[in-house]
């Protein structure tokens, strides 16, 4: 019997340093939400050397790509997720370019076999998990049907702790822009002519300071003024605040946004202004965990020398929009540390991390135990459907 781990692995030998170059140039070059044109255009390119068909854009993202190779022979559709996006004014400090890398080294390791195996192995580049202008993509892939036919989905995040872990549930996240308009007018000669958009804006900040205290403890609610007016001695006529709601639940969140909603109608009432409340990306889903799928991800790690843990906390203080594609297809997206200390995510350590010999190292690492996964998968149909049904019971009967 053909040992396809041990041909994964050499291909991962083999091709690591072009990967590794790929993630070295995209964190010298960060690029934000919607705007990772170096980055997606970089990725999907070694892709389509690798003969995967590509299609950029993607998902009605101008940064999004799918890369697919389908083999004659039948067998299950394993895609692959990849983001490449950077932290506004820090750059990689998730480490994201270490990410994309992962992912694609994977996935053309999996094609590389896949002929013989069957199935047909998919990589999403997905923009802007970070959020942002049109962020939290694998959302908008959810919505355009891109994982319909999908089996199940993999990634692995670079991690800021010494310790390897495994998958844990985050928070549901609605960010939304709050905005008012009101009346200009001179504050000193005529401020009764105006309508303060900026009273408006307070009065919001106010008012979810305290909602607070009457919410369940795992919600999150925190924004930031980003607008509030042009001159002290004019009424401002515009401001626009944003937030993000999080909860446990997406349908916490869902009730969270609609009392947020009457406090912005209020606001608006009390002013004499005019309000508006949005989301301005895709709404983040929960995590769904599957424990099965993350358990053959822990096996396979151990047989290349490395300990994987559970994650310490039940619900992790953040969010991703891995959420999203949980929702509707098993997923894994266990951490793999890139740093010998304990350094803060999102922060200029990580960013450090992101371009250092142990990140570098864990690109093959990682996609070695990404392949191994699909590669289970694949060849126990039992495992996958076992999988499969785990998922479908744990979407069924999340905590709400």
């Amino acid at each position: 019997m053909t040992d396809y781990k041990q041909l994964t692995a050499a291909f991962t030998e083999e091709h690591g340093r072009t990967y590794q170059d790929i993630a070295l140039a995209i964190h010298a070059k960060p690029e934000v939400s919607n705007y990772e044109f170096f980055a997606s255009e970089t990725l999907s390119e070694q892709l389509r050397k690798e003969g995967f068909e590509i299609e950029l854009p993607a998902a009605h993202q101008r940064t999004g790509f799918a890369a697919y190779y389908k083999s004659v022979k039948p067998g299950p559709v394993i895609a692959f997720l990849a983001e490449y996006d950077a932290l506004a004014g820090l750059g990689h400090g998730c480490g994201h370019n270490i990410f994309g890398a992962t992912s694609c080294l994977a996935a053309a390791a999996l094609k590389s076999v896949i002929d013989e195996l069957g199935g047909e192995v998919r990589l999403y580049g997905t923009p802007g998990e970070e959020g942002g202008e049109e962020g939290s993509a694998k959302g908008s892939f959810v919505r355009d049907g891109y994982f319909n036919d999908v089996d199940a989905s993999l990634c692995v995040h670079p991690g800021s702790s010494p310790v390897n872990t495994l998958s844990s549930r985050n928070l549901a996240n609605a960010p939304v822009d709050i905005e008012f308009w009101g009346k200009p007018a001179h504050a000193a000669a005529v401020p009764h002519l105006g309508r303060n958009a900026l009273d408006a804006q307070i009065l919001v900040y106010n008012a979810i300071s305290v909602l607070r205290q009457q919410v369940t403890p795992d919600v999150r609610i925190h924004g930031i003024i980003t607008d509030g007016g042009t001159a002290p001695n004019v009424i401002p006529e515009y401001t626009k605040s944003k937030y993000f709601l999080r909860a446990a639940a997406k349908s916490t969140v869902e009730d969270i946004y609609s009392k947020v909603e009457k406090i912005v109608e209020g606001a608006a009432l009390q002013t004499g202004t005019k309000g508006s409340m949005k989301l301005y990306q895709n709404f983040v889903d929960n995590m769904v965990l599957s424990p099965k799928f993350d358990q053959v991800w822990a096996k396979n790690l151990k047989e290349l020398g490395y300990d994987s843990e559970p994650q310490t906390w039940d619900v992790q203080p953040g969010s991703s929009d891995v959420g999203n594609v949980s929702q509707v297809v098993p997923v894994i997206q266990p951490m793999l540390s890139i740093t010998d200390i304990e350094v803060p995510a999102h922060s200029q350590g990580m960013v450090e991390a992101s371009c250092s010999q142990k990140g570098m190292d864990s690109i093959i690492l990682g996609a070695k135990a990404l392949v191994w996964t699909a590669i289970d998968l694949i060849q126990n149909p039992e495992l996958l459907a076992e999988i499969k049904e785990e998922h479908k019971y744990n979407v069924e009967h999340q905590v709400q």
